[in-house]
């Protein structure tokens, strides 16, 4: 378990500031994350990753000469807000592009969508690509839909060192493309990680038996084995991997491969080396040339018990990219020149655009209903701390538990955040904005994407000069409804919260067009959604990290529709209190 931490909630940002200032020789902190203690030299694609924290030295590790530029850090187990991610990449940016590179989960292809679109009208050309590693998570036929586990290793060191080569934007994609689908992972855990704060792991694995198919977020596997020796342990990692080549490798024999062996936290070297002792006779036996291995600790999952094994199948371009010299905290390769000299410093770098303390004006009836939101964004962040535990064991049932500690982070967010612009005299519209900005900053995940989505839907229907009516108010979320569909791609019957968000908006507008008060009209929706969010407990999920693991989440609702249909009620009480 994580034993040394402050505040549970500070985790991530104190981890951060100390990795910065141990490293302070290959990166500096800036707003978001860090970036080489150099700046990236003129005309030199930048390549920025970025994901959760909790998978040292995946990613801000990995930030140095011949791999990244830049690494957008989100909170753990979370992806980097698109406002991070545009902060770094800004900072990063050396004006030949920029690549953001990532993990294929929902929420860091939301996010670091987002962050493309805005620094692409920034005037930065800039490209995104997903890495889907994972075997175990998704069929040969839906491989897009695969999460991205230590693949994200070689896929990111092949794109960087062809960035390390001047090539240009359009090229560096292109060997990314190269290198993704040539990379396939597989692994297998013997228990969960507990993350700081928490008195319990994500999951647990029966006693003598391993969890195989895992992910890198405390994700349970996809099924359940007896305990294996370390050979057995090489021969069903091997075996796994050589059943699926890539398309264009008709047999592993005579192939060459790049060879990862990754610790997931708990399994330590010597236990890798026995492990990789025999992976690699075995890869010898099937006529594989093993192309510089690596074994050790290179994307993790706190302390999670567990092991993968990952292959790229090489080709001269991408072997020689994979040996090319890299010099970063936690990664190095090769011999590179004499670094250029950057000053040292610990201090954060702000390159986020700089929020406003002023407010727009607003009408005297705009800041009376301020005052209205303010409330609701109070017994909104209440409700969410009150049933953090319940959202998180919800979450667990197939997924990685975090639900209930991402939306504490992101409504206590908000809530702040609104409070702080109600005090400068902002009316509605700009609160809701200054608090969907807060929740999808500190939240960072999907939860944290649509959340802030859904709030700043409502702040321009409200604005800031108009008395809010009912109708009003119903065709922001109307919209924020259609918003998050298009946004997530989720549509009813997906086990995701638009199972409760579609239905609640159709019986607000129906509610309001009868002339129903927008009390009365929000309490009928937020009983309709309550239904619906029980009603998920029926459904299988066929999106998200829940995904690979359908079977297990029947008989318990969605975490996300669930915490939508507690607030719903919750913003009830506050509309009756005002």
């Amino acid at each position: 378990m994580t034993r040394l931490f402050n505040d549970p909630a500070a985790f991530a940002d104190e981890a951060l500031e100390g990795f910065a200032a141990a490293h302070r020789r290959w990166v500096r902190p800036v707003t978001g994350g860090v970036v080489r203690a150099a700046a990236t030299p003129a005309g030199q694609v930048a390549v920025v990753i970025g994901g959760g924290s909790g998978h040292y030295p995946a990613f801000s590790g990995l930030v140095g000469r011949g791999l990244a530029h830049g690494a957008a850090v989100g909170n753990v187990f979370a992806s980097p807000s698109a406002r991070q991610i545009h902060s770094v990449a800004r900072a990063a940016h050396g004006g030949a592009g920029v690549l953001l590179m990532y993990g294929n989960y929902a929420g860091d292809v939301l996010h670091f969508g987002q962050a493309a679109e805005r620094l692409a009208a920034d005037g930065i050309d800039t490209r995104t690509f997903a890495v889907a590693d994972d075997i175990s998570s998704a069929g040969p036929d839906e491989s897009a839909k695969r999460r991205g586990i230590a693949g994200d290793l070689p896929v990111f060191k092949a794109a960087a060192a062809a960035a390390e080569q001047g090539l240009p934007l359009d090229e560096v994609l292109r060997v990314a493309e190269r290198a993704g689908a040539r990379t396939r992972s597989f692994g297998i855990a013997f228990s969960g990680c507990t993350l700081p704060g928490a008195d319990h792991p994500l999951f647990t694995v029966p006693e003598a038996r391993m969890a195989v198919g895992l992910g890198i977020h405390g994700e349970p596997g996809i099924g359940e084995e007896a305990l294996p020796t370390a050979d057995e342990a090489a021969r069903l990692l091997v075996g796994t991997l050589l059943k699926e080549l890539p398309e264009d490798v008709a047999d592993a024999a005579g192939q060459r491969a790049a060879v990862i062996l990754n610790g997931l936290g708990s399994v330590k070297y010597e236990e890798l080396f026995v492990v990789y002792r025999k992976v690699a006779a075995l890869l010898g036996e099937a006529g594989v040339e093993i192309v510089d291995p690596e074994v050790g600790e290179l994307v993790t999952s706190f302390d999670m018990a567990g092991v993968s094994l990952t292959l790229t199948w090489l080709d001269d371009r991408l072997e020689e990219l994979w040996r090319a010299p890299a010099d970063t905290p936690a990664y190095r390769k090769g011999a590179l020149g004499t670094p250029e000299q950057a000053p040292v410093t610990t201090q954060v770098q702000d390159t986020a655009v700089p929020a406003a303390t002023a407010v727009p004006p607003a009408s005297d009836a705009s800041r009376e209903a301020a005052a209205t939101v303010l409330a609701a964004l109070d017994a909104v962040a209440r409700v969410v701390d009150a049933h953090a535990d319940e959202l998180g064991r919800i979450d667990a049932v197939a997924g990685d538990g975090d639900h209930g500690i991402g939306m504490r982070r992101g409504s206590t967010a908000a809530h702040r955040a609104a409070t702080d612009a109600h005090g400068l005299g902002a009316g509605a519209g700009t609160v809701l904005a200054r608090a969907a900005d807060a929740w999808a900053d500190k939240a960072g995940g999907t939860s944290g994407a649509l959340w802030g989505m859904i709030l700043r839907s409502l702040g321009t229907a409200l604005g800031d000069q108009d008395a809010p009516d009912a109708r009003r108010v119903a065709d922001g979320v109307t919209e924020a409804s259609a918003a998050v569909r298009r946004l997530g791609g989720a549509e009813t019957g997906d086990k995701t919260m638009v199972d409760v968000l579609v239905p609640f908006a159709d019986a607000l507008a129906a509610a309001t067009a009868e002339g129903l008060s927008l009390t009365g009209a929000w309490d009928r929706a937020a009983t309709v959604a309550t239904a619906a969010a029980a009603g998920t407990a029926d459904l299988l999920p066929r999106r998200g990290r829940a995904r690979p693991h359908a079977e297990k989440s029947l008989g318990t609702p969605d975490a996300g529709a669930h915490s939508l249909a507690l607030i719903t009620r919750a913003v009830h009480g506050a509309l009756l209190d005002h």
